[in-house]
């Protein structure tokens, strides 16, 4: 099922957020809304609730043991947003860049530690009290980077550095060699997964909220992960690493105030409320338009969204 299917499902409440600078909904990968602080400008897409099975079969090549398969549901969406933070949007919040990798203000913000993402967190919520921005669950991430896939990779059985920024030298599960660009890269540089998110693996590994843990083996309903830890969870891999720390499933750890050249992460908010069923009729709660009136009312996310859907910027 792609965004846009989920989307015609379950929606948002409210939508769009009070702090939407613009909003709206495309055909590829359905609703979409922005928060803009100064000239940096970041885009969220819409998770809708689900299941899915979290980890990796064990016949997956080159798994690890901590990814014991397991079925997740997550019972209300949340927002995610479609690239990992960049430096111009960590900037614009804070005033300063801890980058190594600074040839590119779209480059994501790397060198950054869980605490300090937690600083940054807290900076957003003194600007715009009560916005509900967090970093995703490790379960959300993983939903998210699968996007209705089952593969080793949201994009296929197996990837090259065309598609994903990884150590070509180091491919996976036999695959051929490829170039090794040493670096991050601009977010968006690369191809989206089937739910519009860029650079769900590699580019930089994107701290979790949760503490790093076992996996359980029975089902599980919004996991958190562990009380309590001495490590923080990281997803997706990086520019630095191999082909086998891409997958969808792999799990890296770090303590909350490591900083790397290849640490970054992305944002979330919410979690929203499921609003309607396939079953019963959907319903925008707290709004007058049906969802198909909202279609004709839209426009791709871009800084020239309509005037009905642009807000002031936060300075």
């Amino acid at each position: 099922m792609s965004a846009a299917d989920s989307a015609a499902s379950f929606f948002p409440d409210p939508f769009p957020l009070p702090w939407a600078s613009d909003w709206g909904e495309d055909d590829d990968y359905g609703l979409w809304l922005a928060l803009t602080v100064g000239e940096a400008r970041q885009v969220f897409r819409w998770i809708s609730p689900g299941c899915f099975l979290m980890g990796s079969p064990v016949d997956e090549p080159e798994r690890f043991d901590n990814e014991v398969l397991h079925e997740v549901t997550l019972s209300r969406g949340f927002w995610l947003a479609d690239t990992a933070c960049t430096q111009a949007f960590w900037q614009a919040v804070t005033g300063s860049n801890p980058s190594h990798f600074q040839d590119d203000p779209r480059n994501p913000v790397d060198q950054v530690s869980w605490d300090d993402v937690q600083t940054f967190i807290a900076e957003m919520g003194r600007r715009l009290p009560g916005l509900p921005v967090r970093l995703p669950t490790e379960a959300e991430w993983e939903y998210a980077c699968r996007a209705g896939t089952t593969t080793p990779f949201s994009l296929g059985n197996n990837l090259t550095p065309d598609l994903v920024n990884y150590d070509g030298n180091y491919p996976y599960a036999g695959g051929e060699k490829g170039f090794y660009r040493q670096k991050t890269v601009p977010v968006a540089s690369l191809p989206a997964n089937p739910w519009g998110l860029y650079e769900m693996h590699g580019n930089v590994w994107e701290w979790c909220a949760d503490w790093d843990g076992d996996y359980p083996t029975e089902p599980q309903v919004n996991p958190q992960g562990p009380q309590t830890g001495d490590f923080r969870v990281l997803r997706g891999g990086s520019w630095g690493g191999s082909g086998r720390y891409v997958r969808s499933a792999a799990r890296f750890r770090g303590e909350p105030g490591d900083r790397y050249h290849d640490f970054g992460f992305r944002l979330a908010l919410g979690p929203g409320e499921r609003v309607g069923s396939p079953a019963e009729p959907v319903t925008w709660k707290g709004l007058s338009a049906e969802p198909t009136s909202l279609r004709s009312r839209t426009a791709e996310p871009s800084s020239t969204a309509p005037p009905e859907h642009r807000r002031p910027v936060i300075d």
